[in-house]
């Protein structure tokens, strides 16, 4: 599994950086960003391209787990 830390970017950084790793068409991907902009955007992204994502919260933190 791919796990990206985003931490301290801020949109469109943590989009961009999911939309290049998902050129490798893995099954799996972690993203950990801090903001909730980003959480949303990316989750976005994500399922827009056919992945199922959680979010875990932790300390203001959220970990995104996307699945296909």
């Amino acid at each position: 599994m791919n796990t990206m830390d985003a931490r301290g970017l801020s949109c469109p950084e943590p989009v961009i950086m999911i939309r290049k790793a998902m050129m490798s068409k893995e099954n799996q991907y972690e993203m950990i960003v801090d903001n909730p902009t980003s959480k949303e955007n990316v989750m976005r992204y994500a399922e827009h391209q056919g992945y199922r994502v959680t979010i875990e919260e932790r300390n203001g933190e959220y970990t995104l787990s996307m699945k296909k």
